[in-house]
C-alpha cells in the first residue's frame, strides 16, 4: 500500500504551541489538497469554482465534504477577507456558536457556547464546554482563550458533541486551530495597520530552510488602541456631591477602559530526514497587558449604609454615567462597619482596599509533535506539550464610587499532556486510529475580595474583607479508537469509543487581610483552628447544640473522581458526485468538580458532569459545476444533568454570598444549522449561515432554583420549578445568521479590487440562568439584547500580488449592543452591569508577502 497515500489521509502532525497568541488555521498546502482529493472515491473531480477544502476533524485529512460531521472551516484568506483578528470575531459566522468576551470580574477570558453547550466560568473548579485545540494540543482554560489570530492556516470549528474524538469537555464542539509551518522554502510577510483610537498592529512571519531536512518559522505581532470606554471620577465631575475626590486628570477622567496592549512570539522548527519522518517543535510567548474591560452600570439600587458612598450617598441609578461611560472606583479607604442585624459588630475596623482596574495575561507554552510511519499502512503520532501562563486582574464590580463589591484575582497554571495515535490502513475498505491521552494540571487560584452587601432584607450582617487560597489539582486519563469502514462504493461507516477518567482536588483556604482565618466565613477555624473538623464544643454557631459536628472552611479538602465511556457511530451515504447524507448519534460529557467559590464550609459542594447524548442527521451538497455549496444539519440533543450556578443558596449555610455550580435538571435541545458558500459569477463569491436553538427543560431540581422546595421531590417536570430556568440558559442565543458576499474586480496592469460586505446577527441571550421575574431589574436590564452588525473591507492587490492595501470599518451602523451582562441582583448586590462591546472603527493595513 502507497504509504504517500496513508499520510494524505493520517492526521496533520505538526506540533505548534499551545500558546494563547496564536489561533491557527489551516488553508491545506496543495499537495494536501491534492491527495485529498484522490482519496474521495466517490467523486469526479470538474473544474471547482469552489476550491476544495481539507480538513483532520477525524485524525486523518479528508475533504470537508466528505466529513460526516457538521464542521465550520474558515481559512487564512477568509479570515483576513473579514478583518478578522480573534477567536470571538471568527464564530460570527458559524451557526450555534458563541464566544464572547467576558467582563471584568471574569478577567482576560471568553464564555464559548455551541448548540446551548458550553461555560462561562474561567475558574479551574469547573470546566469549559468547548474543546479548544492548538495543533491538536488541549487548551484546558477560558482564561487568555481569546487567541489573537497569528500567522494561521484555517480554523475547523466542530459543532455536536466530540467525546470520541477531541474528548474531555467537547460535549458543544470542539474548535481546532491548525497553524502556518515551515516548509522548507524562504518566504513570508510583513504587515502594518493604522486605525481608530491610535489602532496600531504589526505583524509578521517568515519560513527558512537551515539544512536540506531542517526548516523553521517565525512569527510575531504587536498591538495597540485606546480603550472606548471612558472612566471618570464623580467626586471631580460633580463636586457637590461630596464624594471624594480620587484619581483623575484636569477633566476628571480616569482610565480609558477596553484598551489593546498585547505581543506575542512563535517559533517552529521542523525536521524532515525522510517521507517516514516528520517532527516539529515549537515555542510561544504572549503578554497581553491592559486596563479592564469597560463596564457601564445599568442598575442599581442598594440602601445598605455599608455600600454608600463615604459621605453617605447609597447606591441608585444616579451613578449611571451613560453609553461607553463608568464611574468605576479604585478604591475603599479604611472605615468602620455599621451594623444592623448583629450589633455587637457595630464600629469593626475595616481595612483600606485598592485596585488598579488593570488586566494582565502572560504565557508560555512548548509543543514536540512527530509523526512516524512505521510501515506503507501505519503511521505513529506524538503530541506532547507544556504550557504556563500567570493572570492577574481586578475591578470594581458596582462601576460606581458605592462600595458594593472589591475584587482581585491571581492565578497561576501549569499544564502537561502527552498523546499517542496509531492511524492504520487495515483494507482498502478499513480505516483505524487508536490511541491514548495522559494531561496533568495544577492551577492556583487566588482572591482577594471586599463585599459590603451582605445583608438579610434591609438589615446589614456582616462584611467580608477575605483573601482566599485555592490550589486546584486536575489530572485526566483516555483511551479511544476509530473505525472507519466502507463495505460498499459509496457507504462509510464510521464507528468511535473514548474511554476517559479524570480526577480533581483543591485544598481550601480563607484569611482576613491581616493573614488570620477569617471568621466570617470560617467560624469553625477561627474558633479551633484550620483542618479542625469534630464536635462544637464552643457553640460556634450559636444554637446551643454543642455536640453537633463541624468542619472548619480552612484546609477543607474538596474532591472530585470519575469516568466515561462516549462513543460515536455514523454513517455516510454519497448518493452522487454533489450530494453526501449523514447520520449520527454520539456522546460527549463536561467534567464535574467542586464549587469553585464557597463563602461556607457548606458550599464545598461536588457536583458531577453534564452528559449528552446527540442524534444527528446532516446533508453535504455541491451543485453546479461545485458553484454552490449547501451544507445542512438537524439535531436533537438529551441533556442529563445541567451544571448551572447558584447566586443564593441558603440551603448551604445560610444567607450570604453563593456562587455555588450544581446538577440543576434535564432538558431536550432541538435545532438545525445551514451553511451555504457560492460563486455564482467569476470572481464573485457569497457566504452565509443560519441556525436556531430551541431548548426545553424536561425536569428541574427543585432544591436548585427554590431554597424552600422539598428536598426529596427529585428532578421534577412541574412547571412552577422548569418555568424559573432560563431557556436557553445563558451564553447561548435562539438565533443566529449571516451573510457575507466580495466582488474581485481586475484593473489589468494595476492589479484587482476587491470589495466585501459581511452582515451578522446575534439573538438574544439570558443574563443570568434564572430567568428574570416580570418586573423585576433583571426583566428590564438583565437580558442581552440582539444585535446585528456591518463589516466593510476594500481590498487592493498588485498584479503580482504580493502587495496589498485594505480599507476596513467595522460595526459600521455603529451599534451599541454588549458583549456579556452581569446581573447580581440574585446575589443581593442590586448591581445590573453590561460590557459595551466595540464602536464603529476604521482602519487601514498595508502588506508585503515575500
Amino acid at each position: 500500500m502507497d504509504y504517500t497515500r496513508v499520510k494524505a489521509r493520517s492526521v496533520s502532525l505538526f506540533a505548534i504551541s499551545l500558546g494563547s497568541m496564536a489561533s491557527p488555521a489551516i488553508a491545506q498546502d496543495k499537495p494536501a489538497q491534492e491527495n485529498a482529493a484522490q482519496s474521495s472515491a466517490q467523486r469526479t473531480e470538474p473544474a471547482p469554482a469552489l476550491r476544495e477544502i481539507v480538513v483532520t476533524a477525524q485524525f486523518r485529512e479528508q475533504n470537508l465534504q466528505d466529513t460526516p460531521i457538521a464542521i465550520t472551516a474558515v481559512d487564512d484568506a477568509l479570515l483576513e477577507a473579514r478583518s478578522q483578528t480573534n477567536l470571538s470575531e471568527v464564530t460570527n459566522q458559524a451557526p450555534s456558536v458563541t464566544l464572547r468576551p467576558q467582563t471584568a470580574s471574569f478577567g482576560p477570558s471568553i464564555s464559548a457556547s455551541i448548540r446551548g453547550m458550553g461555560q462561562y466560568d474561567f475558574n479551574p473548579l469547573v470546566e469549559p464546554g468547548v474543546g479548544l485545540y492548538i495543533d491538536d494540543v488541549y487548551y484546558p482554560r477560558l482564561t487568555g482563550a481569546n487567541f489573537e489570530l497569528l500567522d494561521v492556516q484555517r480554523v475547523e470549528i466542530l459543532r455536536g458533541p466530540q467525546g470520541t474524538l477531541t474528548g474531555r469537555n467537547s460535549e458543544g464542539g470542539a474548535i481546532r486551530f491548525i497553524s502556518k509551518k515551515p516548509d522548507g522554502q524562504w518566504g513570508g510577510f510583513v504587515s502594518g495597520t493604522y486605525g481608530s483610537r491610535d489602532r496600531i498592529n504589526l505583524r509578521g512571519a517568515l519560513s527558512f530552510p537551515l539544512t536540506d531536512t531542517l526548516a523553521g518559522r517565525v512569527s510575531g505581532t504587536y498591538g495597540q488602541q485606546d480603550g472606548y470606554v471612558q472612566g471618570y471620577d464623580y467626586g471631580c465631575l460633580f463636586p457637590e456631591s461630596g464624594v471624594p475626590v480620587t484619581i483623575g486628570d484636569s477633566e476628571c477622567k480616569t482610565l480609558d477602559f477596553s484598551d489593546v496592549h498585547y505581543h506575542a512570539l512563535r517559533g517552529t522548527l521542523r525536521w524532515n530526514p525522510s517521507e517516514r519522518i516528520d517532527i516539529s517543535l515549537s515555542a510561544d510567548y504572549n503578554v497581553d497587558d491592559k486596563n479592564q474591560t469597560g463596564e457601564v452600570l445599568l442598575y442599581g439600587d442598594n440602601d445598605n449604609p455599608n455600600v454608600a458612598t463615604p459621605n453617605g450617598l447609597p447606591l441608585s441609578n444616579d451613578f449611571i454615567c451613560g453609553r461607553y461611560c463608568s464611574y468605576t472606583d479604585f478604591g475603599y479607604a479604611a472605615d468602620t462597619w455599621e451594623a444592623g442585624l448583629i450589633p455587637a459588630l457595630q464600629g469593626l475596623p475595616l481595612a483600606g482596599t485598592s485596585i488598579a482596574n488593570a488586566s494582565y495575561y502572560r504565557g508560555w507554552g512548548l509543543a514536540l509533535n512527530a509523526e512516524i510511519g512505521l510501515s506503507d499502512s501505519l503511521i505513529l503520532t506524538s503530541i506532547t506539550a507544556y504550557r504556563e501562563f500567570k493572570s492577574d486582574f481586578q475591578n470594581d464590580a458596582d462601576a460606581s464610587p458605592t462600595r458594593t463589591n472589591l475584587t482581585k484575582s491571581f492565578m497561576n497554571s501549569d499544564f502537561f499532556s502527552q498523546e499517542i495515535r496509531l492511524n492504520a490502513d487495515l483494507a482498502d475498505w478499513a480505516e483505524l486510529t487508536l490511541g491514548g491521552y495522559y494531561s496533568d494540571e495544577m492551577t492556583h487560584n487566588n482572591s482577594q475580595i471586599d463585599i459590603r452587601y451582605i445583608a438579610a432584607g434591609d438589615l446589614p450582617i456582616y462584611p467580608l474583607q477575605t483573601r482566599g487560597f485555592n490550589p486546584v489539582s486536575t489530572e485526566s486519563k483516555a483511551a479511544f479508537g476509530t473505525l472507519i469502514l466502507s463495505p460498499a462504493e459509496a457507504l462509510t461507516l464510521t464507528l468511535g469509543l473514548r474511554y476517559t477518567d479524570e480526577s480533581k482536588s483543591v485544598t481550601l483556604g480563607r484569611l482576613s487581610y491581616d493573614g488570620t482565618v477569617n471568621p466570617f466565613v470560617d467560624p469553625v477555624g477561627a474558633a479551633y483552628g484550620a483542618g479542625y473538623s469534630g464536635p462544637d464544643t464552643l457553640d460556634t454557631d450559636g444554637d446551643g447544640n454543642t455536640s453537633e459536628t463541624v468542619t472548619a472552611l480552612n484546609g477543607l479538602v474538596g474532591s472530585y473522581a470519575g469516568d466515561r465511556l462516549d462513543y460515536r457511530a455514523s454513517a455516510d451515504y454519497r448518493f452522487s458526485e454533489n450530494i453526501l447524507v449523514y447520520a449520527t448519534v454520539s456522546t460527549g460529557f463536561k467534567g464535574g468538580g467542586i464549587g469553585p467559590r464557597p463563602f461556607n464550609a457548606a458550599q464545598v459542594q461536588p457536583f458531577g458532569p453534564e452528559e449528552l447524548t446527540a442524534y444527528e442527521i446532516g446533508l453535504k451538497t455541491d451543485f453546479f459545476d461545485r458553484r454552490l455549496r449547501l451544507n445542512l444539519s438537524g439535531y436533537i440533543n438529551d441533556f442529563k444533568d445541567a451544571q448551572l450556578t447558584l447566586l443564593s443558596c441558603p440551603q448551604f449555610g445560610g444567607p450570604g454570598p453563593c456562587a455555588l455550580p450544581q446538577n440543576a435538571g434535564d432538558a431536550t435541545i432541538k435545532g438545525f444549522e445551514v451553511e451555504m458558500n457560492a460563486e455564482p459569477a467569476e470572481g464573485f463569491t457569497l457566504n452565509g449561515s443560519l441556525s436556531y436553538l430551541d431548548w426545553s427543560w424536561d425536569c428541574v431540581v427543585p432544591t436548585v432554583v427554590d431554597s424552600t422546595a422539598p428536598s426529596d421531590l427529585g428532578c421534577s417536570a412541574d412547571k412552577q420549578y422548569t418555568g424559573k430556568l432560563s431557556a436557553p440558559p445563558r451564553g447561548s442565543a435562539k438565533v443566529q445568521w449571516s451573510i457575507g458576499a466580495q466582488y474581485r474586480i481586475g484593473l489589468d496592469r494595476l492589479g484587482s479590487l476587491t470589495p466585501r460586505v459581511d452582515v451578522s446577527h446575534q439573538g438574544e441571550m439570558a443574563g443570568n440562568n434564572t430567568a428574570p421575574q416580570p418586573g423585576t431589574p433583571s426583566a428590564q436590564f438583565g437580558t442581552v439584547p440582539s444585535y446585528t452588525l456591518t463589516n466593510l473591507r476594500l481590498t487592493w492587490r498588485n498584479r503580482a500580488e504580493d502587495l496589498e492595501a485594505a480599507f476596513e470599518v467595522t460595526n459600521l451602523f455603529d451599534e451599541y449592543y454588549y458583549y456579556q451582562i452581569f446581573d447580581l441582583t440574585g446575589a443581593g448586590s442590586g448591581v445590573i452591569t453590561g460590557a459595551p462591546a466595540r464602536p464603529r472603527e476604521w482602519a487601514v493595513t498595508l502588506k508585503k508577502t515575500f
